[in-house]
């Protein structure tokens, strides 16, 4: 009887296991599957169908947003089931809530509606030089010194960090890493205040520089105060405003997004394209042309999503191609789509697959996964190269999105963003 017992009692563990396992699993699906934002171009009524399992009811918390099903009767609550469609409208610009719940009970979460006026950008395509300015020298690491006796020391260890944007030294503005190496050599090994900048707060450190064998006063701190390279420029708007990249520019050393001053656009030209294979991601390599002749634009910021800014009349002279609208979030599907590039010296359309989509990435650079199918380009470049980040994505008419990422293991793979995410800037 004892074991018969302890079978029951296992037996029902394991169903109510069973049941929470389920349970979460469907909770978490829903949430996956129903957007936390979606867009609707104002005056016009959009489509959805969110494929839930179970049955919900959808309710307007405003007035400027109407729903409706299959009766076409607008109004501010309704309940769907399955894959059945319904529709929202909304008459005036701006963002308003429109909230889930299971069985008319359970709440599930709430969906941001932003109303905008259409929208048109012109997909470009183009590599470009990039430069961008740091603001502040920034700490790579630290290192030691050898002295003039042979003794080793390493005065910035443990008080200057990876990641530090050192802005003043002693009461005097750094503006770049020429500052900073004069400051320091000027100190003559006195006990100095260096003001930094650290995860957003202003940070005073004490250090005391030491002297080289060459004589001259150091921190022991590599030291950076901008970076360089190769991008692609994913739009330009009707008022000459550009987003590029569809990803920040990170420092080489520290792997962390570089928190910019100021930065350019400059001509660059292709020279060489390293293919991309198995476990190493290929490479565009050139030339970037720095000088007022070769200037294409300001950068204004670098964000997770991209670098942002406006581009001169010299680029826009350059600018082929006619606007494109801008693809709400929910217009981008699973399926066939076209990466624009210039890459083999020719602006072309090619031919990929956006294999998944993910509005509710928590990681905005990376909610497509997208695939080249092109032979042209997979012989090109093998797909998706270094360089090629920022590429247009283009949907069904629309601009979708940009190429962000490469997967290692699969050249012809890799992440793109939304384009509505990177208009966030």
């Amino acid at each position: 009887m004892k074991g018969r017992s302890n079978y029951y009692r296992w037996l029902g563990r394991v169903f109510w296991l069973a049941v929470l396992t389920v349970t979460g699993y469907t909770w978490y699906y829903m949430d996956q599957v129903v957007p936390d934002r979606v867009s609707i171009i104002e005056n016009q009524e959009e489509e959805f169908s969110f494929g839930l399992p179970l049955k919900a009811t959808i309710s307007s918390e405003s007035q400027e947003v109407a729903l409706g099903n299959e009766s076409n009767i607008p109004a501010d609550q309704i309940t769907i089931s399955g894959r059945e469609k319904f529709s929202m409208f909304a008459g005036r610009q701006g963002s308003y809530q429109v909230g889930l719940k299971l069985f008319g009970l359970i709440k599930l979460k709430d969906i941001q509606v932003d109303v905008v006026d259409t929208r048109y950008a012109i997909p470009c395509g183009s590599p470009i030089g990039i430069y961008l300015k740091s603001d502040g020298v920034m700490v790579i690491g630290t290192g030691r010194i050898t002295g003039s006796d042979g003794t080793e020391s390493e005065p910035a260890y443990g008080i200057l960090k990876s990641g530090d944007y050192i802005e003043a030294f002693n009461g005097e503005p750094m503006n770049t890493k020429e500052d900073l190496i004069h400051a320091v050599n000027e100190s003559q090994g006195q006990d100095s205040v260096i003001s930094v900048r650290r995860d957003g707060e202003e940070v005073d450190v004490s250090v005391k520089p030491v002297a080289g064998s060459d004589g001259q006063y150091k921190l022991g701190a590599w030291v950076r105060d901008d970076t360089q390279g190769i991008g692609t420029v994913t739009y330009v708007d009707m008022n000459g405003n550009f987003g590029a990249l569809g990803h920040g520019i990170s420092d080489s050393d520290t792997g962390a997004l570089v928190e910019s001053a100021e930065g350019a656009l400059y001509t660059t030209e292709i020279m060489g394209i390293e293919k991309g294979a198995i476990g190493k991601p290929g490479m565009l390599s050139g030339v970037i042309y720095y000088g007022p002749q070769s200037y294409m634009g300001d950068i204004r910021a670098n964000t997770d999503e991209g670098i942002f800014g406006t581009v001169n009349q010299q680029f826009k002279k350059q600018l082929t191609g006619e606007p494109l609208e801008i693809a709400c979030r929910q217009d981008v599907k699973p399926g066939a789509a076209f990466l624009r590039s210039d890459i083999s010296g020719e602006l072309k359309d090619y031919a990929i697959e956006i294999q998944k989509v993910d509005t509710n990435s928590s990681h905005k650079n990376k909610s497509m996964v997208i695939k080249v199918t092109d032979p042209e380009l997979i012989g090109l470049t093998g797909g998706i190269v270094q360089g090629m980040s920022g590429s247009p994505i283009i949907q069904n008419g629309k601009l979708a999105g940009a190429v962000t990422h490469v997967f290692v293991q699969d050249a012809t793979r890799g992440y793109g963003i939304l384009i509505e995410n990177m208009l966030e800037h």
